[in-house]
């Protein structure tokens, strides 16, 4: 009789080696790890043609000199679509590149004992800076292919010291312009809503900010894992950088969309406490990352309050000002924390948290 399959033990010997997706991918792995095997694997749609305007995400460009338009273009993508690629943004394609370079060197360098990379490694929830194999290893039915550089940028930041050397000033650097722009897309979002410029910034949602930096390894049996998992996202905002790799799927009527990458642009979504707070006059939508046996992608997120400050008593529901006897509260009030604690153990699986609050 064969013995019970150690799905435990297996996770656990992974995250001994302290190197990752990666490392195993370096190994010269050719037969896919089972805790990497989906069990039903979602079909990958293959387009015959490329996709029409009508089903490509929309590009907006912030430069654009008709403020009126560029707020009228946010406010439809972000209720059809949840998701929205921006241009004329100025973030310096500079900045961009060098944070992109300097993620993919710290990833692709050695791991194992005395590394850097060992040093970084841990699934401590209050350490600002950490890198690991997927942040729900231990909960999630399947390990996704992908290994993260997490940084806490706000509240609290770390000390320059405790980022890796190899991608110290360029990250800290694109967090500094990223917020920026993070900054003026939440100006734009409370104007869509029909409110004053400040509002999204006066009540808080842009205080937070984590910089999650992932690294997609080729796999050696791609039909058979995940990248990442199909989710929504738990904050108020996403602002994602991905390379020319591609990999990117949303959700949108019903069908799994390619996010094509745009040269020099950002991916923007709304994320599941924005649609809790507009009353679903906003989407988040759920996305996924395939799997491909390409070349190595690299993508940067930056989420807005995904983390916020754990002595926060700020309690986030519909906003009043949107509400009237037509539209009525959908949703219960929370703290941050307690809806991120609740969709963190669950790990990443659809909409399952969101829907919870609903009334």
């Amino acid at each position: 009789m064969a013995a019970a399959y150690d799905r435990a033990a297996d996770l656990r010997a992974l995250d001994a080696t302290f190197s990752g997706v990666r490392g195993l991918f370096s190994s010269g792995v050719t037969d896919l790890p089972r805790i990497f095997r989906v069990a039903a694997p979602e079909p990958v749609p293959v387009a015959a043609e490329p996709p029409s305007r009508a089903t490509t995400v929309p590009v907006i460009d912030l430069g654009g000199g008709d403020r009126a338009a560029v707020v009228s273009a946010v406010r439809a993508a972000a209720a059809e679509w949840g998701f929205f690629q921006v241009t004329g943004h100025g973030v310096p394609e500079a900045a961009m590149a060098a944070a992109v370079e300097s993620v993919r060197g710290f990833h692709e360098a050695d791991g194992g004992e005395g590394s850097e990379k060992a040093r970084l490694y841990s699934r401590e929830p209050g350490k600002a800076v950490k890198y690991h194999c997927n942040f729900d290893l231990y909960q999630s039915p399947v390990a996704n292919w992908r290994d993260t550089l997490y940084l806490r940028m706000a509240p609290d930041p770390p000390a320059p010291a405790d980022l890796p050397d190899s991608c110290r000033d360029s990250l800290l650097e694109y967090a500094k312009q990223v917020k920026n722009l993070g900054n003026t897309l939440f100006e734009l979002l409370s104007e869509a809503l029909g409110l004053k410029p400040s509002y999204l910034a006066d009540i808080d949602c842009n205080q937070g900010q984590i910089i999650l930096s992932h690294y997609y390894p080729p796999c050696p049996q791609p039909e058979l894992a995940i990248g990442t998992s199909r989710h929504s996202d738990s904050g108020f905002l996403t602002i994602l950088l991905q390379d020319e790799i591609g990999g990117l799927q949303i959700l949108h009527d019903d069908q799994w969309v390619d996010v094509t990458p745009t040269p020099g642009a950002f991916i923007v979504n709304i994320a599941d406490l924005l649609q809790l707070i507009s009353n679903d006059m906003f989407r988040s939508v759920e996305h996924r990352v395939v799997a491909k046996n390409a070349e190595p992608r690299v993508s940067i997120a930056c989420f807005f309050s995904t983390h916020f400050h754990p002595a926060s008593t700020r309690m986030y529901g519909p906003i009043k000002e949107l509400l009237s006897d037509e539209n009525p509260p959908l949703y219960r009030e929370t703290l941050v924390r307690d809806y991120v604690a609740r969709y963190y153990s669950i790990g990443l699986d659809a909409k399952t948290a969101i829907s919870e609050f609903r009334l």
